[in-house]
């Protein structure tokens, strides 16, 4: 059955730059805002954007997000057509078995494309927070008869050597790119949002292997030969929230947004939900020693101490006399007695013993990883 689009959420990466705290899961599952995983919100927009063929590919440590996103039932992407499909790297004819980079990520898997014969096929970053209706950026592709769209927003200068940065013309198409520049010569950043129209993309990477040159990368390798041949490439500019999470320090501070009622991704707007996977925990429990100001308390948490100006995801225990503030806790956590966290990102599953100080500063966030205990007697092993 011929489908106009197919959406392919690219959910493999490490997230190094995260640390610890992607040790044992994917940059792509950590949680966020409470409620929450960063896949979410694309896993999100497709669905809200009419996109019902949505491909997340995994590659490091994929359990927790296999997990999490299932057959797609949080997002209304269970179809008995369509829907959600987790494709994972598998070893093929030539002896592969690993994603080399985004683009060969998408080869890997031409099969399943195929399959669904789209004429558009959308590639999107797994690991960004925003709200974006791709459906209107799917229109502007088709308007400008492109062969290659690429969503974009403007960072601060200081930023730009992290992304993908662009020029345009007055028309906005992409006349030269530079991947994660040492000097960048503008600060129109790639968001990772790419529409392709797919029989010109599949033309590229078939020639690309077939005469052995490394096609591997969109950034590196695909958008540099579009330019090289002159494809009509265009920049579709996003007007909006948009946060990449990959440090520590970008991570906290979207955290820390998220808190205010009036943030601008205005997570409660009922006609653009965020989805997610509902834990089924109990309700919270706050003692009559427990204080909580100017913060985000989630379902399962038991509060016996102070919480300000924090997030607590599902099932977070704070013990008496301990004073959660300026603070992120992932799912799990426990915090005994008369601990203080503050500025700080407390990963899933961590352990916090009694009488114990975790304090970060102005330029250095504190961090306990995934599973880790600190304090008590886990300092003595």
């Amino acid at each position: 059955m011929k489908t106009e689009t197919v959406a392919m959420i690219l959910a493999g990466g490490q997230g190094s730059r995260l640390g610890k705290l992607t040790k044992q899961i994917a940059k792509p599952a950590v949680p966020f805002g409470g409620n929450y995983r960063i896949i979410d919100f694309a896993l999100s927009n497709c669905a809200n954007s009419g996109f019902n063929d949505v491909a997340v590919v995994t590659q490091y440590q994929p359990l927790v997000l296999n997990r999490h996103v299932g057959n797609g039932s949080s997002w209304g992407l269970n179809r008995h057509n369509g829907g959600a499909t987790i494709l994972q790297p598998y070893s093929s004819v030539d002896g592969e078995k690993f994603f080399k980079g985004t683009a060969h990520a998408v080869y890997q898997n031409i099969d399943y494309i195929n399959q669904k014969d789209p004429e558009f096929v959308v590639i999107l970053s797994g690991d960004h927070i925003y709200k974006m209706d791709y459906e209107k950026m799917l229109d502007y592709h088709k308007k400008q008869g492109a062969s290659l769209t690429v969503g974009v927003i403007p960072v601060p200068w200081e930023e730009a050597s992290r992304f993908g940065v662009m020029n345009t013309d007055k028309t906005d198409r992409i006349i030269e790119f530079q991947e994660k520049p040492e000097n960048p010569k503008s600060n129109l950043a790639s968001m990772g949002i790419y529409i392709f129209t797919w029989a010109r993309l599949k033309q590229y990477l078939a020639d690309s292997q077939s005469k052995s040159r490394h096609m591997d990368d969109f950034g590196h390798d695909v958008l540099p030969a579009y330019l090289r041949n002159s494809e009509s490439i265009f920049a579709y500019s996003f007007e909006g929230y948009w946060k990449d999470v990959g440090t520590i320090e970008s991570l906290w501070s979207a955290n820390m947004e998220f808190i205010d009622p009036n943030h601008e991704l205005n997570i409660r707007d009922r006609d653009w939900r965020v989805y997610s996977k509902n834990p089924n925990t109990t309700p919270q429990f706050l003692t009559e020693t427990a204080k909580v100001e100017n913060s985000m308390i989630t379902d399962g948490c038991y509060i016996a101490g102070e919480v300000n100006h924090s997030i607590l995801s599902h099932n977070v225990k704070v013990g008496k006399n301990s004073v959660i503030k300026d603070s992120f806790i992932m799912p799990n956590a426990v915090i005994g007695e008369n601990v203080t966290v503050e500025k700080a990102i407390v990963g899933e599953g961590a352990r916090i013993y009694d009488d114990t100080e975790l304090i970060g500063t102005e330029k250095e966030i504190s961090v306990v990883g995934y599973g880790e205990e600190v304090g008590g007697y886990s300092d003595e092993k």
